[in-house]
């Protein structure tokens, strides 16, 4: 394969990156970095623009050349609207599958996942998340159970079988036994409850170096690293004025981290990097969070691409899994009515606006996504999820 650098980002913020870029003279990509941000449907991304950069800026990763919008519907019998499982399947696998369902089809038969797929042209490999680095997002690439809900089984897979070299999030409750905690105080109803002992020192065992904290992180100079950052998700969700976004290793800290540890492998990489709190904040209806999560997001992106300025044959994919809270952009023009938030201010202007709400759920909205570099062309216009996976397929030459 000739070299190149994939980096396939889902993500929230944009780049300033030339649309000259947006396929580079390399056939094939070298690296991919897909960045999520989970729920981030054509609300969000706007929500998010106009609260941080105004009318007048624009969000990095809308200056990527390519855009698109991206169909989510799962294969499943019973519901129209997907799940974070089926999704990321489908980006994963380039297959659709039932909601609920991880890195299988619909009949419970494994997947090939892209990041599989690395691993065997001898890549490096990396799952970075806000939310449980077993959750249904990173692990419908690296592992495949019928129900998202096995996080035990998934961290076991991840050390047996797909054995990614950079694994960090949270959820550490998965990774010990009951009776054991590990460095993350439980809240009430949680507890340690891996059905396969304890995986931390097992993944020690196999040549993981274990951390716990942001000083950990950034002290450990390992080639395989496990981090976990929080009992469960790195975000403590909750409505307006109770949920706060305040994971306790920035994203873009641990974005920072798997980009150095993976590009020192000469064969390349795959990395997935999550941004959850966009997802978990929209289930609350909360949109100031919503707006935190988008800088923390917007922050990444930034670092992922000053890691691409640096390697100019690079994929960038940026988009959402789904579309989370039926968000709307309304006027600030009289008292708040049902589930409205703000109103909030329009930076360098007088005007403000205010965020609507039509459910707590995820909405069937198409989701809106940016690319650049080799591949990324086949990402303009309307796609489906599974084409998502096929341009990064493609770039690598698989």
């Amino acid at each position: 394969m000739r070299s190149g650098v994939l980096v396939a980002a889902l993500v929230l913020f944009g780049s300033g990156v030339a649309a000259s870029a947006a396929e580079p003279a390399a056939a094939h990509a070298r690296n991919v970095i897909y960045i999520q941000g989970d729920g981030l449907g054509p609300g969000q991304r706007e929500l998010i623009r106009l609260a941080t950069v105004g009318r007048h800026g624009d969000l990095a990763m809308n200056r990527l050349p390519v855009t698109g919008l991206v169909h989510t519907d799962p294969d499943d019998p019973e519901e129209v609207v997907t799940d974070s499982a089926a999704a990321a399947t489908a980006l994963a696998t380039g297959h659709k599958t039932r909601n609920g369902a991880v890195g299988v089809d619909p009949a419970g038969r494994p997947l090939r996942t892209v990041l599989e797929d690395a691993k065997r042209a001898g890549k490096a490999t990396g799952l970075v998340t806000t939310a449980q680095v077993t959750g249904a997002s990173p692990a419908a690439f690296a592992a495949h159970v019928p129900s998202r809900d096995a996080q035990s089984d998934i961290a076991r897979q991840y050390l047996v079988d797909s054995r990614p070299d950079v694994l960090l999030g949270g959820g550490e409750d998965w990774w010990f036994p009951k009776g054991e905690p590990g460095a993350w105080p439980d809240k009430p109803g949680e507890e340690s409850r891996s059905t396969h002992g304890n995986l931390v020192a097992q993944a020690q065992r196999t040549g993981y170096t274990y951390v716990r904290n942001a000083q950990e992180l950034q002290r450990t100079r390992a080639s395989r690293i496990l981090g976990l950052f929080a009992n469960e998700d790195m975000v403590d969700y909750g409505p307006d004025g109770v949920g706060k976004y305040a994971p306790s290793v920035p994203l873009v800290q641990m974005a920072k981290k798997a980009l150095d540890t993976l590009s020192a492998n000469p064969h390349g990489f795959f990395l997935f990097l999550e941004e959850e709190g966009i997802d978990g904040m929209s289930h609350e209806n909360n949109a100031h969070a919503v707006i935190d999560a988008g800088r923390a997001l917007d922050a990444t992106v930034a670092e992922v691409l000053r890691f691409v300025r640096s390697h100019p044959d690079t994929l960038v994919i940026v988009g959402g899994d789904h579309e989370t809270g039926g968000l709307s952009i309304e006027n600030a023009d009289g008292p708040n009515e049902g589930d409205e938030d703000g109103p909030f201010p329009v930076p360098g202007t007088n005007l403000a606006f205010k965020v609507d709400w039509t459910t707590g759920d995820h909405s069937g909205a198409s989701t809106p996504v940016t690319a650049t570099g080799p591949g990324s062309a086949a990402l303009d216009g309307t796609v489906d999820n599974t084409d998502v996976h096929r341009a990064m397929a493609q770039a690598f030459g698989s």
